[in-house]
């Protein structure tokens, strides 16, 4: 009887160990037919046109889900250098990206400088301050530029002003945003009277009225490079996703909403 006992009880324990392998083995392997996921961390300015492009590149690659995190460009690089888990970094500043070149993070080989920009003054469409140029700039009582420290946009704005030798006499009249898409929120809600944007962002509105663009001597070129992650777990689909980027398709996009094709 005893021996009839013992031969269950073994049996019982080769059973549950089997499927202790066999429940090991499900976790490892991935689901079949489940997509890889790339995160790309991008400046918001470029959130209308990539979001276009992750349309139709997910159309061509069905097994690839691309997921955006928009924001400043200096405080998405902070994220990334603070260990982030991101795959490709898309900047509107070049001193961000290459930032993370230096930290070992993006391979220079693995970037490219793929698109460029204007700064604009834009005023809200009722506006009464009788601005009509960069020089009217005094006429306002609000500006609105984004945080130079973190937002590129913003860095731009001030090179300007400090370039026309206007930043001492305006800087208390400066509004502060998080991101250039603030900074048009702001004027298109007649918060203040003035605002330094993208011409991309201000040609989607129809709030604001473009009054002119910052000669290109007032600023630093405006350049958005984009590069994929050292270390990647998908590193084969975010390559797929970078050389996608450079598509003729994609480009096409880039400059329907306004980019310049830097290629």
């Amino acid at each position: 009887m005893k021996k009839t006992y013992l031969m269950i009880f073994l049996m019982m324990m080769l059973v549950m160990a089997g499927a202790g392998c066999s429940s090991d083995e499900t976790e490892m392997k991935p689901q079949a037919g489940g997509k890889v996921e790339l995160t790309v961390s991008a400046a918001v300015s470029l959130q209308d046109a990539l979001n276009d492009i992750k349309k139709s590149f997910e159309k061509e690659n069905a097994n690839v889900e691309v997921h955006y995190n928009f924001g400043a460009s200096g405080a998405l690089q902070q994220q990334i250098s603070q260990g982030a888990p991101v795959d490709l970094f898309f900047s509107a500043a070049e001193d961000k990206f290459d930032k993370l070149i230096e930290e070992d993070l993006i391979e220079e080989k693995n970037g490219i400088d793929l698109v460029g920009n204007d700064l604009v003054l834009v005023v809200p469409k009722d506006s009464k301050k009788g601005i009509g140029s960069l020089e009217d700039l005094t006429k306002a009582d609000k500006i609105s530029i984004g945080t130079p420290e973190s937002v590129p946009a913003g860095q731009y704005a001030k090179q300007t002003l400090e370039n026309m030798n206007l930043f001492k006499e305006m800087e208390d009249r400066l509004v502060y945003a998080k991101d250039v898409r603030q900074v048009l929120t702001y004027v298109e809600t007649g918060n203040v009277d003035a605002g330094l944007v993208y011409k991309t962002d201000a040609l989607n509105s129809s709030k604001v009225e473009v009054i002119a663009a910052a000669q290109g001597d007032l600023h630093d070129p405006i350049i958005y490079p984009v590069g994929m992650i050292n270390n990647l777990d998908h590193a084969k689909e975010a390559k797929l996703f970078y050389d996608y980027l450079q598509t003729e398709t994609s480009m096409e996009i880039f400059e329907k909403y306004g980019f310049k094709n830097l290629k």
